[in-house]
């Protein structure tokens, strides 16, 4: 799934919430949009991909006073389950860290959950990620070693930051 639908079902699986709640945490000044931001209409198409999947429903309607009724959604047993293995993934690529990494970190805060064992495990992943640059950063040429120290450089920033954090 997509950044904003993992956000938006990790906001559910912290209480059942209406559209609108969703959309104004996701707002770029809103708790979660300063890590990620989605304007309205995609939090809403984030709602109706979760529903789709099975990750998340609607619960009930409560009236407004700004406007039409709102329909409360809940997180899925799926959804739960989903979310909470999705907060224990470390990520895939380095320049993934500066948004889902934090993403993930703000979950596991609000939740009052440990980030030890995805940040161990994000270490581990980023080492080799390292290891393997090094290797490769003397045997190429040109561009390619530009582009690969690069690399090296993002990749020895990120674990300090690991270490920093843990």
């Amino acid at each position: 799934m997509p950044p904003s639908e993992w956000a938006v079902l990790a906001l559910l699986a912290e209480g059942p919430t209406h559209g609108f709640a969703l959309a104004r945490a996701m707002a770029e000044d809103g708790e979660i949009g300063r890590v990620w931001s989605l304007r309205r209409p995609r939090v809403y198409y984030a709602i109706e991909a979760l529903t789709r999947r099975g990750l998340a429903r609607p619960d009930r309607t409560v009236p407004s006073r700004s406007g039409p009724d709102r329909t409360v959604l809940r997180i899925t047993p799926a959804g739960r389950r989903a979310v909470t293995e999705w907060l224990g993934t470390p990520i895939e690529h380095i320049r993934d860290a500066r948004s889902l990494l934090l993403l993930k970190l703000l979950f596991l805060d609000r939740r009052g959950s440990d980030p030890g064992p995805l940040l161990a495990a994000q270490r581990e992943r980023f080492e080799r990620i390292a290891d393997r640059l090094q290797k490769s950063v003397n045997e190429t040429r040109g561009f390619d070693q530009t582009l690969l120290r690069w690399r090296l450089e993002t990749a020895t920033a990120a674990l300090r930051f690991i270490d920093s954090v843990m």
